[in-house]
């Protein structure tokens, strides 16, 4: 089997799988080194196939069947904790938006995967010029979260609550705003 075929394979075991596939079993599976299997998902990310890596694998993004939105509130030294709550579950922190009464929602995509995604993004916050978009409304914000499913978003949102980092939703707040966006 040549590389093109294997890539074509493994889509195809990622499309029917239910849940993440990691490395190791699909270089089991294909009789290659894990590296074989790292770059096939590199090229075949580069071919506009959205493949999510995950503490638990790979999986394809249009599998992920579950998103949800957190409002939070932290400081800024909180915010890698609050970030590394949600990849230490395996889920994806898509973006961060805020809701300003006079600008309305002012959002940047994020894609943060991993807690090396997550120390890149701090680490271009501290030595940028830019601040975080939180300290537009006083640290309150939300985040669009992908996981793999509802169970896994209800654990984040568990876990975010015992942090103290869950906000309530004003009544000011259109509970839609995040559709406009669309």
């Amino acid at each position: 089997m040549n590389g093109e075929e294997r890539r074509k394979e493994i889509l195809a075991i990622l499309d029917k799988s239910k849940s993440a596939i990691s490395g190791e079993k699909l270089a089991d599976i294909f009789e290659v080194s894990r590296q074989v299997i790292v770059q096939d998902i590199a090229l075949l990310r580069a071919a506009r196939n959205e493949i999510l890596s995950t503490n638990r694998g790979y999986i394809l993004q249009t599998k992920r069947g579950a998103s949800r939105i957190f409002k939070v509130y932290h400081t800024i030294e909180q915010m890698v904790d609050e970030l590394n709550t949600f990849v230490d579950f395996g889920a994806t922190v898509e973006d961060v938006f805020v809701y300003h009464k006079v600008y309305g929602v002012i959002r940047a995509e994020l894609g943060i995967r991993n807690r090396k995604d997550v120390q890149k993004y701090l680490t271009e916050i501290r030595e940028g010029k830019s601040t975080p978009l939180m300290n537009v409304t006083s640290g309150y914000h939300y985040h669009t979260v992908l996981g793999e499913d509802e169970e896994t978003l209800d654990q984040i949102q568990e876990e975010l609550q015992k942090l103290g980092f869950l906000a309530e939703l004003k009544t000011y707040e259109p509970v839609d705003f995040w559709k406009n966006q669309e």
